[in-house]
């Protein structure tokens, strides 16, 4: 049995009505432990959802996390399976955060998409993010790319590449 976080091991015999029950051994959980623990998640999951009667069973269809950072909250990442894009599942991911976000009593709420996501950005802006935060990112391109940058963007009567 391993318990990502505890600490120390400990050896459980077998039970007493069970004789032929192996040794247990409790021990700190190792990065070799991640697909089996992984997999106990998804058992846990889906044994929830059968004493819950929720329908969904392994229709995970979007993803979304929000970074506490101290008076501002940060999105991070937004996935929609490519199967149910359009759906509004994005939408409905950015508000839930959001909600959960002005119930922290976060005075920003932020999102960082790739800049050449011309969709994602266009996705953001229509749920409310219109405000340029606090920090940009500038590239300088040092090397030979397998990519051209698209020009195209621009910000203070500056132009950019993409």
């Amino acid at each position: 049995m391993d318990i990502p976080g505890q600490h120390g091991a400990m050896t459980v015999s077998g039970q007493p009505d069970s004789p032929a029950t192996p040794e247990i051994i409790v021990r700190d959980y190792a990065e070799s432990d991640y697909g089996a623990c992984r997999s106990l998640w998804a058992e846990l999951t889906e044994y929830h959802r059968d004493i819950y009667g929720d329908p969904s069973h392994g229709q995970v269809t979007g993803l979304t996390g929000l970074f506490d950072r101290g008076m501002s909250g940060e999105v991070e990442p937004v996935v929609v399976a490519a199967a149910a894009r359009n759906r509004g599942i994005g939408r409905m991911l950015i508000s839930r955060v959001a909600e959960e976000a002005r119930a922290r009593g976060y005075q920003y709420l932020a999102i960082r998409p790739v800049a050449r996501n011309i969709a994602a950005i266009r996705r953001f802006h229509a749920a409310g993010f219109r405000t340029l935060g606090g920090h940009i990112d500038l590239t300088m391109d040092l090397a030979a790319r397998r990519h051209e940058w698209l020009p195209g963007a621009s910000l203070h009567d500056l132009d950019f590449d993409y």
